[in-house]
């Protein structure tokens, strides 16, 4: 410890270990000098405490927005892997269906199309329309028009002409369809 530190206080005007008061003054005009440069120290590092913590924590909230999106991106990579793969196999499956339908499918073909119903539904593959359900526009493709004498029936959907598939959210191919039409009297 430097011997500046060492301050002798005076009681009832007496000096004190021979220190006057004009040295007393001077220790303690160093030891306030020494008290604000360490308050001006302890200032300075609490501000640059918390512009570290405020740079963790928007590194943290960057970590965890860069997490959520690599999660979403690859949950649209997937999804996305799976339409093409669908879209691929889609004109077969069409094939087989056509065929099944109109009973010509020949032996040992009805296995193959129960496997891949079983595989699009594993996939998350649903079918799009159905006749008697109201006609929309993001789920079907109107390819002509019946006429109907029953209002209610105007805008369903009466026939259908080609299956329609969608994956979770994702439409794959519009269900193409024949849509009623009133024309009131």
């Amino acid at each position: 410890m430097d011997r500046d530190d060492d301050i002798t206080v005076e009681r009832d005007g007496h000096e004190e270990d021979g220190v006057s008061e004009v040295e007393l003054e001077e220790r303690e005009s160093k030891v306030d000098n020494k008290l604000a440069k360490v308050k001006k120290e302890l200032e300075a590092a609490k501000a640059e405490s918390k512009e570290h913590l405020d740079g963790w924590q928007r590194s943290k909230a960057d970590y965890v927005n860069a997490l959520k999106r690599f999660e979403a991106e690859k949950a649209a990579a997937k999804d996305s892997g799976i339409m093409k793969a669908i879209s691929t196999l889609l004109p077969a499956y069409d094939a087989l269906e056509r065929a099944k339908e109109h009973g010509e499918l020949p032996d040992g073909f009805e296995s193959i199309v129960k496997q891949m119903e079983t595989a699009f539904a594993a996939l998350g593959v649903t079918t799009l329309g159905v006749v008697g359900e109201p006609f929309d526009p993001m789920r079907h493709e109107a390819l002509g028009t019946d006429m109907t004498e029953d209002p209610k029936a105007d805008d369903h959907v009466t026939s259908i002409l080609e299956k329609g598939y969608m994956v979770g959210q994702s439409v794959l191919r519009p269900a193409r369809v024949r849509v009623a039409h009133y024309e009131g009297a």
